[in-house]
């Protein structure tokens, strides 16, 4: 069984109840698609890693301060050289996208790994879809919109509570958003991730420390309070 996370935005309060859940299911890989730092059999790199390693664009002021805070504590001046080099150097290395079979991994989409959304509504933007999937062999594994749920190549989408958390792949071309662990925007407040095994996905949903994570926010000037505000809302 493999675990798929997404979006994890220095949330470690999530991250850890995550990790946690998973721990209570027999999961062999973790697959991480983008925006953390940590070690998995897959990590890619995401768009807020990618950010943090060069002058961060398309983002707006407050992601962009965050963005720079987080290269700060990256460049730690408490830590040796030898320890901050070897942090760059992995990151400067992750991959946009990696194949396994017929699966597809990614953190934004197959057209653009990084940087382009698919949103629910996309289903309605014919033209996109239709690229989208035309670089999809089969399956593909995406996060980025912070939004979970199940893309089907006849342009229907279907959120988690839909399938009662728990679809199952069947041949046909199909998107898969693991949502997100750190910050949600779904309208639940709740860490997301997937766990995945003979083709059946499962969503699983779970509560965290969040009192705990929004107080960290708020003590940090870099970081503006909406940034923890949002997390209670799911937005």
């Amino acid at each position: 069984m493999k675990a798929l996370i997404s979006d994890i935005h220095s949330n470690l309060e999530a991250l850890q109840a995550v990790l946690q859940d998973i721990g209570k299911h027999h999961v062999q890989e973790i697959y991480c698609l983008g925006d953390l730092v940590m070690k998995c059999k897959v990590v890619l790199l995401g768009n807020h890693d990618q950010g943090a390693m060069f002058d961060p664009e398309g983002f707006n002021p407050s992601a962009e301060r965050a963005i720079f805070w987080t290269r700060s504590q990256l460049e730690a001046a408490g830590e040796n050289r030898g320890q901050r080099e070897r942090r760059w150097e992995f990151l400067a290395e992750l991959p946009r996208t990696y194949r396994e079979n017929s699966y597809l991994f990614v953190h934004g989409s197959a057209r653009n790994p990084l940087n382009e959304y698919v949103f629910p509504e996309d289903i309605y933007n014919q033209r996109k879809m239709e690229r989208i999937f035309a670089l999809v062999e089969r399956y593909c594994f995406q996060g980025h919109t912070h939004l979970p749920g199940i893309f089907t190549e006849n342009f229907q989408f279907h959120s988690p509570e839909e399938v009662d958390y728990v679809y199952r792949l069947d041949g046909r071309k199909t998107l898969c958003n693991v949502g997100s662990v750190g910050q949600p925007r779904d309208g639940d407040w709740r860490a997301c991730y997937v766990l995945f095994e003979n083709d059946t996905i499962r969503y699983r949903r779970v509560e965290y420390d969040i009192d705990t994570t929004v107080k960290k926010i708020y003590a940090i000037p870099d970081l503006e309070n909406f940034l923890g505000d949002r997390l209670r809302d799911g937005h």
